[in-house]
């Protein structure tokens, strides 16, 4: 039997950057999994996931690429699915606080050059959906028990706190260095951002680290299942 489509769900950008590491994450998917693999854009981007899915024949199950289930996840994507006639697709949970992504942040603010002891901001894209916020307060949480380092959220956008407005505060508690942890998947406007938030060091965005193309591999694992039932 074939293996079900794995449909990679992100989010779309028009930084010519993200689309590329997009594209990468697929084909290192598709080289974990054996699977054939499929790109589809959430926003700004065509084909939309629905009509990635329809593209296909057989089962699908739709990885969505997305570091909390906000309204992209819990919305748009269902709808895309069912307008396109491919409601029967498994849609997994978003990627969220996965340890091989944890894993991939503390190495990301390594490279950066964060020192042991230095706080640290999860910086983050923002969202209005209260539910998404709490899954991005909990990566904080578990990222500051790796780190043994207080971290705070900061968000680019749509929700306070800023990243700026984080490390001000955590420079007034007296932490004299800030690191900021991009909890963001590529590079684009977003991260462009954060160089402005006041930190002593920026990481890099959580791709091309090996951790996110091994967190939606095991999604697709645990769904891929379900689909071929």
């Amino acid at each position: 039997m074939e293996p079900a489509t794995l449909l990679l769900a992100v989010h779309g950008t028009r930084d010519p950057r993200g689309v590329a590491e997009a594209r990468r994450l697929a084909r290192r998917v598709a080289e974990l999994t054996g699977a054939p693999v499929r790109l589809g854009f959430a926003d700004v981007l065509a084909p939309d996931v629905g009509e990635a899915a329809a593209a296909v024949e057989g089962p699908v199950v739709v990885v969505p690429a997305f570091l909390a289930a906000g309204y992209h996840v819990r919305v748009d994507i269902p709808a895309q699915l069912e307008r396109a006639g491919r409601g029967d697709a498994v849609l997994t949970g978003a990627l969220g606080a996965d340890e091989r992504l944890l894993d991939a942040a503390v190495r990301r603010l390594r490279g950066a050059g964060r020192r042991r002891g230095d706080a640290v901001v999860l910086a983050a894209a923002g969202s209005s959906d209260p539910a998404a916020r709490a899954q991005v307060a909990h990566a904080a949480r578990r990222l500051s028990r790796r780190l043994d380092a207080p971290v705070e959220v900061g968000y680019v956008a749509t929700a306070p706190p800023s990243a700026a407005e984080a490390v001000r505060r955590l420079r007034a508690r007296g932490h004299r260095r800030v690191a900021l942890a991009s909890w963001l998947l590529a590079p684009g406007l977003f991260h462009q951002r954060l160089a402005a938030a006041g930190a002593d060091t920026v990481a890099e965005p959580l791709c091309p680290d090996a951790g996110v193309a091994a967190a939606v591999a095991a999604r697709y694992r645990r769904a891929a299942v379900r689909a071929a039932a």
